[in-house]
């Protein structure tokens, strides 16, 4: 198996895959990711069209510094196998993940994982290649989370639906990703969390899902940050709006990056022959230890995998 699970995913971009201006528009913004929608975004009678569509703009786009999604229709409806088969037979090369909505428990992620081997081994495709993100959207999908994330080596990612989750468990309010009114604490906290846990405990990422009011920016923002300050790795976006911002907020802050580099590059010297092997030795006033490494190392992978570049260099101190 081959799936890369450290692709940045800060900005997931949304198109309907029977949208071809859309999907044309999609490829110049600055969005990690792309996903090609044949569920949501897409009326039934529009779906068997839209495969064949999506189909021809993977092999013939520029998606180039994109990870290429499609999120196909869940396993309880007449669609699904179909819109694996058309779209993998058909673009499996330029193609990234497949996402898979309203998961419930770990045998939908199996049985996925067997149509694509067939697929790839029927086609010559490399086979275990192409990923899986598993999007959690009700109740029983929770309750599985932690045997959904290891159902596969192919899963990548573990996404909050929040408006199907929303309406599953009778929520109060008809405002996706904002909090039910006459509720003082964060409604979403416990399913994020246990979101997260499941994705961190199996190296996967977590993904935070859309947010409606997509003229809305600054509620964008405010529902941005709470996911990233948890540790989500990214968020969707729904309008070309919204996609700077979540770049911005799932980055971490050039002076963040930089001290994390610093932090590395000093325990490196620190711990070695020249550097005495110290277990722990003071940046500045500050005191590093095996523990501050681990720290710097996720906001520098966050940093490096938004191109970002350093400011600062660490120096030698003299004897």
């Amino acid at each position: 198996m081959t799936v890369n699970r450290l692709r940045p995913r800060r900005s997931c971009l949304a198109v309907p895959g029977s949208n071809p201006r859309f999907l044309e528009k999609a490829q110049g913004l600055p969005a990690d990711q792309v996903f090609l929608d044949l569920e949501d975004a897409c009326a039934p009678l529009a779906k068997p069209e839209a495969r064949h569509t999506i189909v021809k703009f993977l092999n013939e786009g520029d998606w180039t510094g994109k990870t290429r999604v499609v999120r196909v229709n869940d396993w309880t409806t007449e669609w699904t196998y179909r819109d694996v088969v058309t779209v993998v037979e058909g673009a499996g090369p330029n193609l990234d993940c497949i996402m898979l909505p309203k998961v419930q428990d770990a045998q939908q992620i199996v049985a996925l994982d067997l149509l694509l081997t067939q697929i790839e081994k029927t086609m010559g495709f490399e086979v275990g290649r192409i990923g899986i993100e598993a999007q959690i959207e009700n109740a029983q999908g929770l309750n599985n989370v932690n045997q959904i994330a290891q159902a596969s080596p192919r899963v990548e990612t573990i996404i909050f639906g929040p408006a199907d989750f929303m309406a599953s468990i009778n929520m109060k309010s008809l405002v996706v990703g904002e909090q039910p009114p006459g509720y003082p604490a964060d409604a979403y906290h416990y399913i994020l969390m246990k979101i997260l846990m499941a994705a961190r405990a199996n190296n996967l990422q977590a993904i935070d899902g859309p947010y409606l009011q997509i003229r809305n920016i600054d509620g964008y923002r405010e529902v941005a940050q709470r996911a990233a300050a948890l540790g989500f790795d990214g968020k969707w976006v729904l309008h070309p709006g919204q996609v700077e911002a979540s770049n911005e907020i799932f980055s971490p802050s050039q002076e963040d990056y930089d001290h994390a580099e610093l932090i590395l590059d000093a325990y490196d010297y620190y711990t070695s022959e020249a550097g005495g092997k110290k277990g722990s030795a003071m940046l500045g006033d500050e005191m590093i230890d095996e523990a501050s490494r681990k720290m710097a190392l996720v906001i520098s992978g966050k940093g490096r995998a938004a191109g970002m570049q350093r400011t600062s260099k660490f120096e030698i101190p003299e004897a």
